[in-house]
């Protein structure tokens, strides 16, 4: 063992990915590969509850966008088409406000600025991470869970709705609720935290908690984090000290999913989200 030579976690995980990826996303998968491995691309989720009106116009004139209104009126008018009928209608919250710069320009935002009462103006996040809460279509006054909140990027995109009568957000790990904590006060005045209540419950428990009471789920689930196994070595899940743990992800996952749905009331909504593009985390789960 000491002197066989030591594999680094990410050309592990590179390693896996080319094999699964590669047979299931075929011609498509040398471009996903690139996207995985290139430096990551952020964007700007403008804080609602900060003074900072000007924002908007700010990143307007450095070329960057918000996505999410653009993908609204895509949808729009995709709807108006042929597949309309194939299709259930794409509900975005017109509050919700992502900028991102163009494709291929990577220019980095500034650094998030306090208002007068200490409350940043945006939280860079990828963009990605906001469509699992886009899908969730929160209305007015719903009871929302976020299962496992943590860091918090999803617990803040779901308070910028302006909807959630009340929002759970659970996580099983303390040292990431801190985080949690940190972001909800460093976006959110004290009226808005109030409404927000956070634990650490083990998700896989929840049910015996509070169970049938929510209207929206969101169950952002532990996974493989692609991009952070290949290009991470610092808890990295294809260390082979972590190989049993990464292994039982789909049963953790699938037992996560079941409890989000034994807390929704019924008639509640449910999304299961991950950050891998794994079948067996995704399709096999849901299955």
């Amino acid at each position: 063992a000491t002197t066989a030579p030591r594999i680094p976690s990410t050309r592990l995980a590179l390693h896996h990915f080319d094999t699964s990826y590669g047979l299931h996303l075929g011609a498509l998968w040398p471009s996903v590969r690139a996207g995985l491995l290139c430096e990551q691309k952020y964007g700007a989720l403008l804080n609602n509850f900060a003074a900072a009106h000007h924002v908007p116009q700010e990143l307007e004139l450095l070329n960057a966008t918000d996505f999410v209104s653009q993908a609204s009126q895509k949808a729009q008018q995709w709807q108006r088409g042929a597949a309309a009928e194939m299709s259930p209608p794409l509900c975005t919250s017109s509050k919700i406000k992502c900028y991102t710069f163009p494709r291929g320009d990577i220019t980095r935002f500034r650094p998030a600025r306090p208002d007068a009462l200490g409350l940043l103006d945006y939280y860079l996040m990828d963009a990605a991470s906001l469509l699992p809460v886009l899908a969730l279509n929160v209305q007015p006054d719903d009871f929302v869970l976020d299962l496992c909140a943590a860091p918090g990027g999803k617990t803040l995109a779901l308070l910028q709705t302006g909807f959630c009568g009340h929002l759970a957000a659970n996580d099983v790990s303390v040292s990431r609720t801190r985080r949690l904590y940190h972001i909800l006060h460093s976006y959110v005045p004290k009226e808005v935290r109030d409404t927000v209540s956070v634990t650490s419950y083990d998700g896989r428990d929840w049910d015996q908690v509070k169970g049938g009471t929510f209207h929206k789920v969101l169950v952002d689930v532990p996974c493989t984090t692609d991009r952070h196994s290949a290009m991470e070595e610092d808890n990295n899940i294809f260390h082979k000290r972590r190989t049993k743990e990464r292994q039982m992800l789909p049963m953790l996952q699938l037992q996560l999913l079941m409890a989000g749905i034994l807390a929704a009331r019924p008639g509640g909504a449910v999304v299961y989200s991950t950050c891998s593009l794994s079948l067996l985390q995704n399709e096999c789960v849901v299955e």
